[in-house]
């Protein structure tokens, strides 16, 4: 397995769902880390997928997220996890 699953552009162009403010929107591009891959792959952190960032803990951490582009579901994360998630 390759140490991501896409490559982004660039690192300066590297925007993550850590990075989405409230109601904000992002398709997933790629995967950063290979060992946290499988774990978001399993909770449908698929590359292609949109997500919304829905809300914020008050001290940041965890995040919740709208997964699918119909709202599927929402997703928990920590937000180092959600550093790992790189959008388009």
């Amino acid at each position: 397995m390759s140490d991501r699953l896409s490559l982004a552009s660039s690192p300066a162009d590297r925007r993550s769902v850590k990075d989405l403010h409230l109601g904000e929107s992002g398709t997933i591009c790629c995967l950063e880390d290979p060992e946290m891959a499988l774990k978001l792959l399993e909770m449908g952190c698929i590359p292609g997928t949109q997500v919304r960032l829905n809300s914020r803990a008050p001290l940041g951490c965890p995040i919740t997220l709208v997964v699918g582009d119909m709202a599927d579901y929402t997703l928990s994360l920590r937000v180092s996890e959600a550093a790992t998630i790189l959008l388009k």
